[in-house]
């Protein structure tokens, strides 16, 4: 196999249930990573199954020009849930989303330059790898032209001390102006920077960036693969700021394992691209079998009342985290929204001498050992957060159970 981040992991899943994997000899391992951050109603949900089946005896992949039911229901049900961002358009993955978004941005500002944060994670294609800035950037040749980067506030490592996230965003962006043409086109953020560290905008934050955004003329694009449908606690995280972005992307959790993404604008600029002929033809937009899972989905999530599960659970969670920093001096900071934890390790000042990194590896690896998976994309900036995202049917059992194999790990390291 041709590897593409990181290696592989000595454990090989035949199937599936609920918060747990199981190899071929029946040992089972807790998922604390719901996958790849998108298995939020755990594994092989009865409901997820049942529709995936219905949608391959009926409706599996169409002509992208036409359109079936479950397209418009679920662009529907979404537009019912953000009603400012009434238009919508169904892909595949969230980095997809992504470059469909820059280029909307870029086509109805007439701007070219984007500005993302110093820690993001957009995707690996094009214009959603060149507003990534996390990893990957080296040994491939120049990214787009005109995209800038600015940091991330984190209280926990500020950049000056002294220098609160307000004075700081306005430094940023004064560095922003002095650097563009002119050509500025869009923002684009994660509420929660989930790859960059679990590095949560202060609150507030979000509400600052849109008005520098709209000083601008720019659009704001807010990037919810991780924290849309309700693992915040919310079903979006930016609806904690008031605020509604121009643009929003949903990937990851919508298809809750499987690949959907939605793009998201308002009518004003659903109408500009239709005046310039916006153009993103792909094989799979507007399939009908993902989206009637992400309509299934939606409904779940909303019956449920999972968001509020998921800030209960993550709480229950958030108790657990931070008893072990207060017994391990190598654990710096325990942070996140729901069921979206970090816990950020840092050097080891006794004993050994290691690495926060080599810290986290060493625990992640470990807890893997003991049947739990926590910890996922440990490259680049970030390499010393562990990021942990159960599902969000996940039960308190498994929740003790997950908090008793990470402090075992963590005991055996320490």
């Amino acid at each position: 196999m041709l590897r593409y981040g990181g290696h592989f992991v000595p454990f090989v899943p035949v199937r599936a249930a609920g918060s747990f994997l199981y190899d071929e000899a029946g040992r089972k391992v807790l998922d604390f990573t719901s996958g790849q951050m998108s298995a939020i109603l755990g594994h092989a949900h009865p409901e997820i199954s049942e529709a995936m089946a219905k949608a391959s005896l009926t409706l599996d992949h169409l002509f992208s020009s036409m359109l079936s039911a479950p397209v418009v229901d679920l662009a529907e049900a979404l537009a019912r849930h953000v009603p400012g961002l009434p238009k919508v358009m169904l892909l595949s993955t969230g980095g997809e989303a992504n470059e469909a978004a820059i280029k909307i941005a870029k086509l109805v500002t007439g701007g070219w330059e984007v500005v993302g944060f110093a820690q993001s994670w957009h995707g690996m294609t094009g214009g959603a790898a060149a507003a990534t800035y996390k990893a990957g950037r080296r040994g491939y040749g120049p990214a787009a032209a005109g995209s800038f980067a600015i940091p991330a506030p984190l209280p926990f490592r500020p950049r000056f001390a002294g220098v609160d996230w307000r004075a700081e965003l306005d430094d940023s962006f004064d560095l922003i102006d002095r650097q563009s043409t002119g050509n500025l086109a869009a923002f684009i953020a994660e509420p929660i920077l989930s790859s960059g560290g679990i590095i949560e905008l202060p609150e507030g934050y979000l509400r600052a960036l849109k008005q520098k955004c709209t000083e601008r003329g720019m659009k704001l694009i807010l990037d919810e693969a991780q924290t849309g449908l309700g693992r915040t606690g919310a079903m979006f995280a930016f609806e904690r700021e008031g605020i509604t972005p121009d643009i929003l992307v949903l990937s990851k959790t919508l298809g809750a394992g499987l690949p959907l993404s939605a793009v998201m604008t308002s009518e004003a600029i659903s109408d500009a691209c239709d005046a310039r002929d916006f153009l993103f033809y792909t094989t799979h937009a507007n399939d009908p079998l993902p989206a009637a899972v992400g309509l299934k989905v939606l409904e779940i999530v909303v019956r449920d009342g999972l968001a509020a599960r998921a800030e209960a659970m993550g709480a229950r969670l958030a108790v657990g985290l931070q008893a072990f920093k207060e017994r391990y001096a190598w654990i710096g900071d325990v942070r996140g929204r729901g069921l979206l934890r970090g816990i950020e390790f840092v050097n080891e000042t006794g004993g050994r001498c290691r690495s926060a990194a080599e810290l986290s590896d060493a625990v992640t690896d470990r807890a893997l050992t003991l049947g739990l998976s926590a910890n996922i994309v440990r490259a680049g900036s970030s390499g010393g957060v562990m990021r942990i995202a159960p599902p969000l049917t996940v039960s308190e059992a498994e929740i003790d159970l997950g908090i008793a194999l990470l402090g075992e790990a963590m005991n055996e390291v320490a």
